[in-house]
């Protein structure tokens, strides 16, 4: 049973389970009663299924019913709404099974490693799987309490080295659990590679032992982050984040089948990332999104490039910036791979607020000039509510780097505190509405 076939089947609000008004309806996940009850008891339908058992959500820990004439395991795969308390225009349906990929399920790449985060992925349809890109987040086991270490990749060595830093140095900056800055530069706590997933249901994934994508030059020394898959005629390029001595780059590289990968070197210098290439041409041009920062006045925009070949871009300009006093007001990025609708390109983004709270939102640009926005959402259509998406490594974050365009909704993997892989569903007819269109 796919994803689509069972997330259609039946839907838990707040541990009530509701038939969908009509299976070949695009839109199914509206449920028969209002599923936000703010002072009594939420009333039962008149649906009066025989179940199987109970289970609770992961999310908001409510009960979820599970359906008794289903053979199929996957049924407890059901959708489940956390009540929305913020601002989110658009009602979000977390799977109960969230989050779906832990640090404890993923082998680490080295015997003397520890995962400490798995999380924004790529996301592509792959030979009738979900196929997910992760990126792993490891460190060296620490056996030292006086000491913080960390992994780099050493070019002359061609391997991962372990170096020490003293906790007790006064020259040494600990604050931020993500870097280790020091007077001689700035490391980060912990160094990623990519790895592959892959589902034929999109929620149970094998995770591969190896990584896919690793470390192996000088813009790579501190790892590789944030991979995002555009389909072009017939090929999957994947970008990703380089960090390293140089600053944060984006690198770009292809693959036909998931097992080689060609490398195509840096296509934007540092500081830049939050890079999403479109699927197809525009006027006989490629375009992506990406994220410059300004040093000298601190500028975190979205910007939009063009290019004949995807490695040379140019005619850069910029698209977007933070909007002071709302969601979205310190810094802005671009998520997932942009799609077509009706309308135009719809661009999931993420933005961050004075509080360092990532959230998602959407904007809508024009089909023929990617460079316009139409529209640009008020409020975020997805935020952190769930237990394991305000508390983690690095809480109050969801953050997505791909999702999947089908049956009408956007099927969204996303970080969750930097530190878990979860899956969420959003209506696109609730997505456009709110876009104000």
């Amino acid at each position: 049973m796919n994803i689509s076939t069972y997330l259609t089947m039946s839907y838990v609000i707040l541990g009530h389970l509701v038939e969908p008004k009509n299976k070949a309806n695009s839109n199914p996940i509206k449920p028969k009663t209002n599923p936000i009850q703010t002072q009594s008891k939420p009333k039962q339908t008149q649906f009066k299924p025989n179940f199987k058992g109970k289970s609770s959500c992961r999310a908001c820990h409510e009960p979820v019913l599970l359906r008794a004439n289903l053979s199929d395991t996957s049924v407890k795969h059901l959708l489940h709404k956390v009540q929305n308390e913020g601002s989110c225009q658009v009602k979000a349906f977390r799977s109960p099974d969230n989050p779906i990929i832990k640090p404890e399920d993923v082998k680490p790449s080295r015997s003397d490693f520890e995962v400490i985060g798995v999380f924004n992925a790529g996301v592509t349809r792959f030979k009738e799987e979900v196929l997910l890109l992760l990126r792993v987040a490891e460190r060296p086991i620490n056996r030292h309490p006086n000491i913080v270490q960390t992994a780099i990749f050493d070019i002359n060595k061609g391997q991962l080295v372990i170096k020490d830093f003293s906790k007790g140095d006064p020259e040494i900056d600990f604050s931020d659990q993500r870097l280790i800055i020091t007077p001689r530069g700035t490391y980060l706590t912990s160094i990623s590679h990519l790895r592959l997933a892959r589902s034929k249901d999109g929620i149970s994934f094998e995770i591969e032992d190896r990584p896919a994508i690793a470390p192996e030059n000088d813009y790579e020394t501190f790892g590789l982050e944030d991979p995002r898959i555009s389909i072009i005629n017939g090929r999957y390029y994947i970008n990703y984040v380089g960090v390293g001595r140089f600053g944060v780059t984006t690198c770009l590289a292809s693959t036909k089948d998931f097992n080689s990968f060609e490398r195509h070197g840096v296509i934007f210098c540092p500081d830049n990332k939050d890079v999403v290439i479109f699927p197809e041409k525009v006027d006989c041009k490629y375009y992506a999104l990406h994220r410059p920062v300004s040093p000298l006045f601190g500028k975190q925009e979205i910007w939009i490039s063009e290019s004949p070949d995807l490695y040379c871009w140019g005619n850069h300009r910029c698209l977007m910036g933070p909007r002071p006093g709302y969601w979205d007001e310190i810094k802005i990025g671009a998520s997932a791979v942009p799609f077509r609708i009706e309308q135009g390109w719809l661009e999931v983004y993420h933005g961050v607020d004075q509080n360092n709270r990532y959230c998602l939102g959407a904007i809508l640009l024009d089909s023929k000039e990617p460079w316009k926005v139409i529209s640009r959402t008020q409020s975020p259509i997805f935020e952190p509510q769930a237990d394991y998406e305000i508390n983690g490594f690095f809480g109050n974050v969801v953050f997505s780097c791909g999702l999947l365009f089908e049956d009408n909704k956007l099927k969204i993997y996303y970080g969750a505190a930097d530190t878990v892989i979860c899956y969420a569903e959003l209506s696109l007819q609730e997505t456009i509405k709110a876009l104000n269109l």
